[in-house]
C-alpha cells in the first residue's frame, strides 16, 4: 500500500585509455563486456544507470557526480582489465552506495594455443588485455580498504557461468530489499507489553540502520475509524473471509462482523498513513472502544500481513522490521516465538498468537473462536497455521548490549507432523544441527524472543543484505 521510487543500480566498467590506441579493438570488446552486464542487469526490473567505461581519473569524478544526481541504490563495478585505481576511488568516494566488484572473465580459459599462434605481439597483448580483469583487484581492494569504503566481490565467467548471475540477482534482490526498508513507513501503535523487557527498542537505531520512517499512531484513531465503518463494508470483509479463510463452524456471525469491521478501519488507518509495516499492542482496559478495537484486530492484521504490510504484535517493532525484510525477500516472514521442544523427533515448536502470515501457510488459515486472549485483555477470533512444509529461514534483529543493530540467522525444514490445536500460528521445524545445539546457540547471541520465519532457505541473501546496510550478522546453521 506504500510506494518508494524504482531500485536504481549504478553500473560502469574501468580501463586505462592509453591502451585504446596501442590495442586495436581492446576499448570496443570491453564496452561490449558492459553492455552485456547491463543487459542482464536490467532483466531484474530496476533502472539501470550505465555510465559504460571509465578509463581516466577525470573521467570517474565526472562518473561519481553523476551517480550521486541519479541517486543510485548500489554500484556495480566491473573490472573489465586493468586500470588504475584512481579510475575508482573518485566514484565510490562520491557515488556514497555500497559497492560490488565484478570480476567477469569473458569465459573460461584463454585459448592457449590459439593465443600463442598469434604472429603480432601487440595483438597478444591485447588480447590478453581482454582477459586479465582480476590484475587490478589487489590494487584496488588496498585503495578502498585504506579509505575504509567497504567492497564486496564476485568472481568467476562474464558468459556460461549461472552460479555468477545467481549471486549477482542475489546482490540485486539484497539491493531492492534494503531500497524497499529505506522507504518504510513503519507504524507503531499503542505501547509496550509491560515488563518484556527484551522488545523494548531504540527507533532512533532503526531509523538509523534501516532508514524509513516511524509513524507513532494512537489507538484512538483506530477505534475512531472502526465507528465508520458501513454495513456494506462489512459485509463485503466478511464474504472476503469466507474465501481467503478456513472459517469454523464455531465461529459466530456477530464475532466476523467485529473483526471485519476493524479489518476494512485497519485498512483505512494504514492507506492514511501510507504504511509499510505495522507493530501494535494495547491492553485497551477502561475504554471499550479501544478494547473492541484491539480485541478484533487478529484477522485484519492477518490479511494485511499476507498483502504486503506485515503486522507484529506485542509491539515488537524490530521483528516488524525483520517481517518487512522478508516479505520484501517474497519469502513471508511469519511473527513467531519459541513453543516447545520435541526431542522425540528432535524438533523444536515455533508460533504465536495474533496475525499470520496467511501467504506462506500450509494450506489454508484456520479461522477459531478464543474464549480468552492469553496474558492479553478480551477474546474473540484468532489464526491458526502452520508454516509450508520444506525449507525455510529465521530471522531476527537482535539490539545488542552496544545498542548496535545486527542480524541472527538461521536455515530449516518445516516438517509435517502435530501441532497444537490452540488457535494460533503453531510449525515443527528441524534443524540441521538438531535441536538442542540450536536452541544454545540462538538464544546465546541475546536476541529478543520473537523472529520471522520465511520459507526457502535465503541466508546468503541476508549475508547480502547486511553487508549492504553494514550491519553484522551471526548465522547459526
Amino acid at each position: 500500500m506504500n510506494s518508494n521510487p524504482q531500485l536504481k543500480i549504478g553500473l560502469f566498467s574501468i580501463g586505462l585509455d592509453v591502451y585504446w590506441p596501442q590495442f586495436a579493438g581492446l576499448r570496443d570488446r570491453l564496452a561490449g563486456y558492459n553492455e552485456k552486464i547491463a543487459t542482464q542487469l536490467g532483466d531484474s526490473g530496476a533502472q539501470i544507470v550505465n555510465l559504460g567505461l571509465i578509463d581516466t581519473a577525470e573521467k570517474a569524478l565526472d562518473a561519481g557526480h553523476k551517480f550521486r544526481q541519479e541517486d543510485v541504490d548500489v554500484l556495480f563495478l566491473h573490472v573489465a582489465t586493468y586500470a588504475l585505481s584512481s579510475t575508482v576511488l573518485p566514484v565510490v568516494r562520491r557515488a556514497k552506495v555500497p559497492v560490488v566488484l565484478l570480476n567477469l572473465s569473458p569465459g573460461e580459459a584463454i585459448n592457449y594455443a590459439a593465443f600463442n599462434s598469434l604472429r603480432d605481439r601487440g595483438e597478444m597483448t591485447g588480447e590478453w588485455l581482454a582477459w586479465c580483469g582480476t590484475c587490478p583487484l589487489p590494487e584496488i581492494s588496498n585503495v578502498l580498504k585504506r579509505c575504509r569504503l567497504p567492497f564486496s566481490q564476485v568472481t568467476g565467467m562474464l558468459q556460461g557461468d549461472s552460479a555468477v548471475w545467481e549471486e549477482i540477482e542475489e546482490w540485486v534482490a539484497a539491493a531492492h530489499v534494503a531500497h524497499v526498508m529505506e522507504h518504510n513507513r513503519l507504524g507503531v501503535m499503542g505501547h509496550y507489553y509491560g515488563g518484556m523487557l527484551d522488545i523494548y527498542s531504540d527507533l532512533t537505531q532503526q531509523c538509523a540502520n534501516f532508514g524509513g520512517h516511524v509513524q507513532i499512531i494512537e489507538v484512538e484513531e483506530l477505534a475512531a475509524l472502526v465507528q465508520t465503518i458501513t454495513p456494506e463494508e462489512v459485509a463485503e470483509r466478511v464474504a472476503l473471509f469466507s474465501t481467503t479463510f478456513d472459517v469454523q463452524a464455531d465461529c459466530v456471525p456477530a464475532e466476523l462482523q467485529r473483526s471485519a469491521r476493524t479489518s476494512v478501519a485497519l485498512d483505512k488507518l494504514v492507506a492514511q498513513h501510507d504504511l509499510g509495516s505495522l507493530a501494535y499492542y494495547y491492553r485497551g482496559t477502561g475504554n471499550l472502544a479501544n478494547e473492541n478495537a484491539i480485541s478484533s484486530i487478529i484477522l485484519g492484521a492477518t490479511y494485511l500481513t499476507a498483502n504486503g504490510v506485515p503486522v507484529a504484535g506485542e509491539y515488537e517493532i524490530k521483528n516488524a522490521q525483520a517481517m518487512k525484510i522478508m516479505d520484501s525477500f517474497a519469502v513471508g516472514g511469519s511473527f513467531s516465538e519459541f513453543y516447545a521442544n520435541d526431542f522425540k523427533d528432535d524438533v523444536v515448536l515455533l508460533g504465536h498468537d495474533g496475525p499470520g502470515h496467511a501467504a506462506i501457510a500450509e494450506g489454508k488459515v484456520k479461522v477459531k473462536p478464543l474464549s480468552v486472549y492469553h496474558g492479553k485483555v478480551g477474546q474473540g477470533l484468532s489464526v491458526e497455521m502452520s508454516v509450508k512444509h520444506g525449507p525455510v529461514t529465521l530471522l531476527s534483529v537482535v539490539e545488542s548490549s552496544n545498542g548496535r543493530l545486527k542480524f541472527l540467522v538461521a536455515e530449516a525444514e518445516s516438517v509435517p507432523g502435530p501441532i497444537l490445536q490452540i488457535g494460533n500460528t503453531n510449525s515443527r521445524y528441524r534443524f540441521s544441527i538438531g535441536a538442542k545445539k540450536f536452541i544454545t546457540a540462538w538464544t546465546a547471541e541475546g536476541p529478543a524472543h520473537h523472529c520471522a520465519i520465511g520459507v526457502g532457505h535465503i541466508a546468503s541473501k541476508l549475508e547480502k543484505l547486511a553487508a549492504l546496510l553494514g550491519l553484522e550478522i551471526v548465522r547459526i546453521c
